[in-house]
């Protein structure tokens, strides 16, 4: 019988499984039509290693949110860049000096105002170079963007700007999350009407489109790039949200008992620090392996469950937990334990944090 490796790992811990995230490539592909539509997000992973699969499958394009992620992207080979936020000195300066360093790939950013517009075109006409940008739209989310009765306007804006060009159209429907996958895509195909007549308007721009909840609708949109992420490690609540999706769990936590403190309970090393906290306390960790347990309570550094299996478990015993928004979890770690056929193979690095320098 094979050694288990957990008993190895210090805890708590992000596992990350490599055949399944292998697996999940290959259906994201599979959903796509081919690694050319794609231009998956890596704010769910963070890892150069995970983006060199996919370059091996034939995936060339990326996006992320962050220098730190934009850094690790350009280091590990990927052809074209796209940073899905607006930037703000001094990422801006930085950003600019990122494009220089990586001068064979390319990059782009968004807006939804020509005043940032302005700000990038500033910036790059110091270096003597352009800027791509993707026009960031609000299709019903009303976190970022701009109206799209709005849009074209700036987008004649930004073609008097010497530095700045328009590869295209930005439409993030993060908004759009009904479990029932006819009402999703009713809502969805809503929502990108006005993108589309946008589109034709400016004379059939690239489009990028959706996340992972409207991946699969939006891949029956002929021309858009589709940019899902969270599906290369999936988690509870996306396995809840969107259950007709093929994808399965490719990050778990490994956590262990630190105490039996009454009478069926026990509390674990997964405090606020090891599982992302911004859910209710009963949607923040599932432990399959415990057919019954009740979430207590959760601090810093502990997390308390009740269960009629307590009596079973002893100080020091080993409990995986799937995370339910493995997004914000994943960015708690500086790096994940691998495991690949049953057994730790090393460590990955993450690319967290703000610095840009």
């Amino acid at each position: 019988m094979q050694p288990d490796y957990r008993h190895h790992i210090a805890s708590p811990a992000l596992l990350i499984f490599k055949e399944e995230i292998s697996r999940n490539i290959d259906k994201m592909i599979a959903i796509a039509g081919s690694p050319e539509r794609l231009i998956p997000h890596v704010k769910t992973h963070k890892m150069a290693p995970i983006v060199q699969m996919q370059l091996a499958k034939g995936i060339t394009r990326f996006k992320c949110a962050t220098y730190a992620e934009a850094m690790m992207l350009a280091e590990a080979g990927a052809k074209d860049i796209v940073i899905a936020y607006q930037q703000n000195s001094p990422a801006a300066e930085a950003y600019a000096a990122l494009t220089q360093r990586f001068p064979n790939i390319s990059f782009a950013s968004l807006v939804d105002n020509l005043a940032s517009a302005e700000l990038i075109d500033a910036i790059f006409s110091k270096i003597n170079a352009k800027a791509g940008v993707y026009i960031d739209m609000d299709n019903g989310m009303h976190r970022t963007g701009i109206a799209p009765e709005k849009a074209f306007a700036l987008y004649e804006q930004l073609r008097e700007l010497p530095n700045v060009f328009c590869r295209g159209l930005h439409a993030y429907d993060g908004h759009i999350r009904e479990t029932d996958y006819d009402k999703r895509a009713a809502l969805c195909n809503e929502a990108f009407a006005p993108v589309e007549a946008l589109a034709k308007k400016m004379e059939y721009p690239e489009i990028i489109a959706g996340g992972t909840p409207t991946f699969q609708i939006h891949a029956r949109h002929g021309g858009v790039m589709l940019s899902p992420g969270t599906c290369l490690l999936w988690d509870e609540g996306y396995a809840t949200g969107v259950p007709e999706q093929p994808f399965v769990p490719a990050a778990l936590l490994l956590t262990r008992v630190l105490s039996k403190p009454a009478e069926g309970r026990v509390t674990l090393d997964l405090g606020h620090k090891a599982v992302s906290a911004e859910n209710p306390i009963t949607k923040r960790v599932f432990f399959h392996e415990l057919p019954e347990y009740e979430v207590i309570s959760q601090s810093e550094e502990h997390l308390v469950v009740q269960t009629p299996l307590a009596d079973k478990l002893k100080v020091g015993d080993i409990l995986m937990g799937t995370p339910w928004h493995v997004c914000p979890t994943v960015a708690l770690y500086n790096e994940a334990q691998v495991i690949e056929n049953g057994a730790r193979i090393g460590s990955w690095a993450i690319a967290r944090g703000r610095r840009i320098d």
